[in-house]
């Protein structure tokens, strides 16, 4: 099959060609309707019992900056203590993911702040696993994947760890300041993503637990990626792959700090890569300069940057629209990039609705807009073999070949 170079990106061409969503948290990207029912089973109080009124004031289309943004995530993280609650929004997600042809996600979401006594990292991240594994298991019975006409769902599991947090967050957190009352903070943030990162190591290679990477997410300005060295390097060790979020909330300078000290395979939202404007370090006398070597950096290393459109819309007033996007002039210096969701609820999006603002912003065809779509696949973390990974991306590849070929 040949891809026309001239065959439209429609939504119906969006919607029938498989996508991969690896910037995808869970606590972001619950069903409304079962949020509502989960607080009302935990006694969560919600500014509203009906999903229109959750979407008028906590999930909505425009919020006014981050923390407008964030307050969603109080109430979702708030019906996600229980395995039962986290392996029932898990497998929905994956059935979400599946019915609009995306094969693949990456769900990433914060374990430590699940966790309470007699609930451990390990319990929590073996939830979310048992509900994407149900998942996958239907979907591989599939007529579909059993004739081959589609890929089966596979998934990986990444562990955030926070650059921010205060004993409020979780009990976890709690036991932890303590338990340490003569740490300093940057020490406390340290240690527990150090202790996160073991827990992960441990169970993805004692009990095959698909759990790929070490994240970090949280405010990022202020509170550097350098004081969780400890815990990539163990990460590291325990052969995991590293992504952290940066780049979004501030300059290029943390873009480089999780490359160097993070060991960062990919690089969450990585929004200023390019943003001479915003180094600040006095120690760099040539901002431009800067962020052209560092982008050199990311490209000959070919460290994705998993970008996400809306949410950067949503949260960052800098950009105004999609034709203002950064990612637009990454593309054009050849960087590596995939598209996704970041969270699916409180951004009110998903991977066909993203590909289609890029593809407006380009005016993409087909042929363009293929190797942005298969980035996801190829820079995937994929749990499977070397070789397994080849074919699932070459299926991808044909999939979408046969999606846009020419009659």
């Amino acid at each position: 099959m040949t891809v026309s170079a001239s065959a439209a990106v429609t939504p119906d061409f969006l919607a029938r060609i498989p996508k991969a969503d690896i910037h995808l948290h869970l606590d972001g990207s619950l069903r409304v309707e079962t949020l509502i029912e989960l607080a009302k089973a935990a006694k969560v109080s919600l500014p509203s019992e009906t999903a229109e009124g959750l979407q008028t004031l906590v999930f909505k289309e425009k919020y006014a900056d981050l923390p407008d943004y964030l307050q969603g995530f109080g109430l979702t993280c708030a019906v996600l203590q229980t395995p039962e609650a986290l392996e029932r929004v898990a497998y929905e997600l994956a059935q979400d993911c599946i019915a609009e042809n995306v094969p693949y996600i990456e769900v990433r979401f914060a374990p430590q702040q699940h966790t309470r006594p007699g609930q451990n990292i390990a319990d929590v991240l073996r939830a979310v696993d048992r509900g994407l594994a149900r998942a996958a298991a239907e979907r591989a019975a599939s007529p579909e994947v059993v004739s081959g006409a589609a890929l089966p769902f596979r998934y990986g599991i990444i562990a955030c760890a926070m650059r921010f947090f205060l004993p409020a967050f979780s009990p976890s957190y709690a036991e932890l300041f303590d338990a340490l009352p003569s740490a300093s903070l940057p020490e406390i943030h340290g240690l527990a993503s150090l202790e996160l990162a073991r827990a992960c190591a441990r169970l993805a290679a004692d009990e095959g637990l698909p759990v790929v990477a070490l994240d970090l997410a949280g405010a990022e300005n202020g509170f550097p990626a350098v004081e969780h060295q400890a815990a990539y390097q163990a990460a590291a060790e325990g052969l995991l792959y590293a992504t952290v979020h940066a780049g979004e909330a501030y300059g290029p300078e943390s873009i480089y700090q999780a490359i160097t000290k993070c060991h960062a395979d990919r690089i969450g939202h990585g929004t200023w890569l390019l943003a001479a404007d915003r180094v600040t370090s006095a120690s760099v006398k040539d901002p431009q300069a800067y962020v052209t070597r560092l982008a050199q950096l990311v490209a000959r290393r070919h460290i994705t940057l998993e970008v996400c459109p809306t949410s950067n819309l949503q949260t960052l007033p800098e950009i105004p629209d999609i034709a203002h996007h950064p990612v637009l002039e990454q593309l054009e210096q050849g960087l590596p990039v995939c598209i996704n969701t970041d969270n699916r609820l409180i951004s009110r999006t998903t991977p066909a609705r993203e590909l289609g603002l890029l593809a407006a912003a380009r005016a993409d065809t087909a042929a363009s807009l293929r190797p942005v779509v298969l980035e996801g696949f190829r820079t995937a973390f994929f749990s499977g073999s070397p070789a397994e990974h080849a074919a699932y991306c070459a299926r991808a590849a044909a999939l979408y070949d046969q999606v846009a070929a020419v009659p």
